[in-house]
């Protein structure tokens, strides 16, 4: 078997991937042999994880990140390379040194309840709040997922399930977001203006939220993506680092500066929405802005979507399931443009109007119509767009951009970058009136 080896941009990850697809490829060519086994002893076939160390672990407790792992399960896995404590009192996540310490566990272990207790490592617990410390690197894995920091069990009220959330630093938070939100070969400046974006909304949605649960926030995109170690890079690192501590601010209502909920998404499709069309909350640097920079930079699939169909039926079904009030509208029959955002070449839906067959109507925001429809947003894939009565079907086609296009465009900013904008020409096109600063 004969191996044609094409060295583009990145000869290491040529010749790694040529090498990893092949059976039996170093028999018959002895320079290659050399070069190969020179390659492989240097990076291997899979890309090496970034294990650099947990940084601000010593960082104030006000400024740790709580992130909801995973959500009323009934098990999950374990494993720590490192020794670690436990304990299942209220501990402050700066404490280093816990008592007992255990073992490393070498091997993934599950963590089950028995009678509402869990049980780890041969202890069981009473308290139904666990935290467990690593120690350095401060890494450990769930469910085969490694992250940084530490990590809480809370069992939930009825004993038969509990969450598990991660308590990290927020650099370390923010390496696992801005690597999961934005490709690492984007340019730098990309790179930083997504840092200084998402650090600003981490602390936001902590402030506003979560003093009133267990967990800050969530590691989908319901908030921002988070994935831990396997998001990091060594760029990933630069921007956050570079960016350290660094959020937005504006002036508030009650004429004070403060941070604000720095919304971003991936493509705008050509213009950025209001935020009180799409969320109901009003920033002054959340009121839409022309974005002719994101078209360049997006996939065309991504930045013009082909028609996508919804059987009438399954709409309804969801929206009567997310939204009882509307049960008396019926069957849905019709639906209709009750609100637009009007730009030169589009117009975004910003309401839509439900008739039933009851006779009564009611409205939605289009954007909680559209993930309502489509939870996951990869087909509806925004607002923009027309939509058709199709038979028994509702077809919504014309489709542009990705997301709700409110706040910083994602491929926008990268097209800002690569025309030589910095961090913070981009940031204050995206959000005008803001300024960065430092809390940290």
């Amino acid at each position: 078997m004969s191996i044609s080896i094409q060295l583009k941009a990145n000869p290491v990850q040529t010749v790694r991937r040529a090498v990893c697809r092949a059976r039996h490829p170093l028999i018959s060519n002895g320079k290659l042999v050399t070069v190969l086994l020179f390659v492989l002893t240097l990076s291997g076939c899979r890309r090496r994880q970034l294990t650099t160390p947990t940084i601000q672990m010593d960082i104030e407790p006000q400024f740790w990140v709580r992130v909801l792992l995973l959500d009323d399960v009934g098990a999950c896995t374990l494993k720590i390379a490192s020794p670690f404590g436990m304990t299942d009192e209220q501990a402050d996540p700066q404490r280093q040194t816990i008592e007992p310490h255990f073992e490393p566990i070498d091997a993934p272990i599950s963590l089950q309840l028995t009678d509402g207790r869990m049980t780890i490592a041969g202890r069981t617990f009473t308290n139904d709040k666990i935290i467990i410390f690593p120690d350095d690197p401060y890494i450990f894995s769930v469910n085969g997922n490694d992250y940084r920091g530490k990590l809480q069990l809370i069992i939930n009220p009825d004993g038969s399930s509990f969450d598990v959330i991660n308590l990290v630093p927020p650099e370390p938070y923010l390496a696992g977001v801005v690597g999961a939100e934005m490709p690492d070969y984007w340019e730098p400046e990309a790179l930083k203006a997504q840092a200084i974006a998402a650090r600003t909304y981490c602390f936001y949605i902590k402030k506003r939220f979560g003093s009133h649960r267990a967990w800050d926030l969530r590691q989908t995109a319901a908030h921002q993506v988070y994935r831990g170690l396997s998001a990091e890079s060594a760029q990933i690192w630069n921007a956050v680092n570079q960016t350290k501590g660094q959020v937005l601010t504006c002036r508030q209502t009650d004429g004070t500066e403060d941070i604000f909920p720095t919304y971003y998404s991936s493509t705008c499709g050509g213009h950025t929405e209001n935020s009180r069309n799409v969320f109901g909350d009003s920033f002054g640097p959340l009121i839409g802005v022309p974005c002719p920079y994101c078209q360049d930079v997006a996939k065309p699939r991504f930045f013009f979507w082909p028609m996508i169909q919804f059987d009438k039926a399954e709409v309804t079904a969801k929206l009567l399931q997310r939204y009882p009030n509307l049960k008396q509208l019926g069957e849905i029959t019709n639906i209709s443009a009750a609100g637009r955002s009007n730009y030169e070449e589009f117009s975004r839906l910003t309401k839509i109007e439900l008739l039933g067959s009851t006779g009564k109507s009611d409205s939605l925001r289009a954007e909680d119509f559209r993930l309502t429809t489509d939870p996951t947003g990869r087909q509806f894939k925004s607002t923009i767009c027309q939509i058709v009565n199709w038979r028994d079907k509702w077809a919504f086609l014309s489709g542009r951009g990705w997301g709700h296009g409110v706040g910083m465009c994602q491929c926008g900013a990268q097209g800002m970058a690569r025309q030589g904008e910095t961090a913070s020409q981009v940031l204050s096109h995206y959000y005008p009136g803001s300024k960065i600063i430092s809390i940290y």
